[in-house]
């Protein structure tokens, strides 16, 4: 369970929060994230190159990542976040935070959800495009309606209203996961189901966790999602279902 534990104080010389980027053959995309990342010394940007054919790492590499870690065999998007959040822990930021490797999220807005974190002495900050001051940009082809419908069921799951439960966009106290409660090294997350287990383990687990307006962008002629059919909103939909009914730790 979260303890009263006052935020950890700021390192002039050191990153506070490790910003992590699973990419996928996001070369062009994964650039143009990078150019858009804060120049704030409190981020660096984390990204694992969950395996990609294209130049997705070198890319990272040459628009100024502080880290690219490479899966030579594909293991996941669940895996990717995962890899990189413990390398975030590996060294030894007390934030953790994740972004989308295809340009869906708008880096800037880091700053001012780390600060809503800290002014509201938060432990974690959930991205919203539909809470007030949210965006969405370029045509949803349908998807407004499901994110909406998946973030009613995750709401009533959790006993929280949560309204946008399946953006990515979030900062967090590295903290959370050395909770022996939560267990992101399980092999079922290592796909979509990852992102909503640390969600619904945060809420259930008492942590203070509180909603940021922010942008999602669909780049129409670049394609919405890697995300393909139903399988893949199944993993979306099954952990708060699977931790809710007990199935699943």
């Amino acid at each position: 369970m979260p303890t009263e534990t006052d935020h950890p104080a700021a390192d002039t010389h050191q990153p506070l929060v490790a910003v992590v980027i699973p990419a996928l053959n996001e070369e062009g995309k994964i650039g143009r994230v990078l150019d858009k990342f804060p120049r704030d010394a409190r981020f660096e940007a984390i990204v694992v190159d969950d395996g990609s054919s294209d130049r997705t790492g070198e890319e990272a590499r040459e628009r100024g990542a502080a880290l690219v870690i490479r899966h030579e065999v594909r293991q996941g998007v669940g895996a990717a976040i995962r890899d990189g959040w413990q390398a975030g822990i590996a060294r030894g930021r007390p934030y953790l935070a994740l972004l989308s490797g295809d340009d869906q999220h708008e880096p800037s807005e880091l700053v001012g959800a780390l600060e809503a974190l800290l002014t509201a002495k938060a432990d974690y900050v959930q991205g919203s495009r539909w809470r007030k001051g949210g965006h969405v940009r370029g045509p949803s082809s349908g998807r407004a309606l499901g994110t909406r419908f998946y973030s009613l069921v995750f709401s009533v799951l959790t006993f929280r209203v949560v309204t946008d439960a399946t953006n990515g966009f979030r900062i967090f106290r590295a903290e959370i996961l050395s909770d022996p409660a939560i267990n992101i090294g399980q092999s079922w997350l290592d796909s979509y189901d990852l992102e909503p287990y640390v969600l619904y383990k945060a809420i259930r687990r008492s942590y203070r966790v509180i909603e940021y307006p922010c942008t999602v962008v669909y780049h129409a002629r670049e394609g919405y999602t890697k995300m393909r059919g139903l399988r893949d909103w199944w993993r979306l939909f099954r952990p708060a279902l699977l931790l809710r009914t007990g199935v699943k730790r």
